[in-house]
């Protein structure tokens, strides 16, 4: 199978506060079974995909990590094009901003419906301090560069952007926990989103496929999700 479909069908028992016996029940299969499925130990068949595909009310594809949504939606990323408009599939850079640049606007209008200017200001900050770390890096690239449009030094730069970053982190999580820190305001209870892929979708059509496919390619160059290995067996 694939390290996308233990965690899957394990988060989505959790998600709906199933024990593994229930399930296992209704699947008919032994908990014992399921549970070497979860921790991806052993694989199934694909009826048993199938099978709980139809009982968690998801896609075969969604269980296999073939698509962000558990719909099955695909993600629609536009392709490259020529300046005669022609597609341009081959070159990849111009759908990574996209998607980049989708994400990053799904993540203000989530950081603008929390009713809290500190909490966006603090994503601002840590956004800015990754953009800033891969530019001094290019910019570094070159020691031909002129340094004179930084006021820190590229030994300094790195390590301070990085810490910012953390910082603002630190800060984000705070405020949305109902904490106070360093004279920024909480993040009312009630303003905190509640959020699905479902209602991503609903609130945001034109910018959450971009944002589920950075997901996807995110968690893809992260590696397997823990809690599987072992040798795997087809049932």
């Amino acid at each position: 199978m694939n390290s996308y479909f233990p965690r899957l069908i394990t988060l989505l028992r959790k998600e709906r506060g199933l024990s593994q016996k229930s399930v296992a029940n209704s699947l008919g299969v032994s908990q014992a079974l399921l549970s070497h499925y979860e921790k991806g130990i052993r694989e199934c068949g694909l009826d048993f995909v199938v099978k709980i595909a139809d009982f968690y009310g998801v896609s075969c594809d969604y269980l296999l990590g073939r698509t962000p949504h558990p719909a099955g939606f695909a993600a629609e990323v536009p392709v490259s094009t020529q300046a005669d408009g022609t597609s341009e599939e081959t070159v990849q850079a111009p759908a990574e901003q996209t998607i980049v640049e989708r994400s990053i606007a799904t993540l203000y209008a989530i950081a603008h419906s929390c009713s809290s200017s500190d909490l966006t200001d603090e994503v601002s900050v840590y956004l800015f301090a990754a953009v800033y770390r891969v530019f001094r890096i290019l910019y570094a690239a070159n020691n031909k560069n002129p340094q004179g449009m930084f006021a820190i030094s590229e030994h300094l730069a790195d390590g301070r952007a990085a810490a910012s970053g953390e910082v603002a982190l630190s800060n984000i999580r705070c405020l949305l926990s109902g904490e106070d820190v360093d004279g920024l305001v909480r993040v009312l209870k009630t303003a905190v989103p509640s959020l699905s892929p479902e209602k991503l979708s609903e609130l945001y059509p034109a910018l959450s496929s971009a944002l589920f496919t950075l997901i996807q390619r995110a968690e893809i160059r992260m590696g397997p999700a823990g809690g599987a290995g072992g040798a795997k067996k087809q049932v």
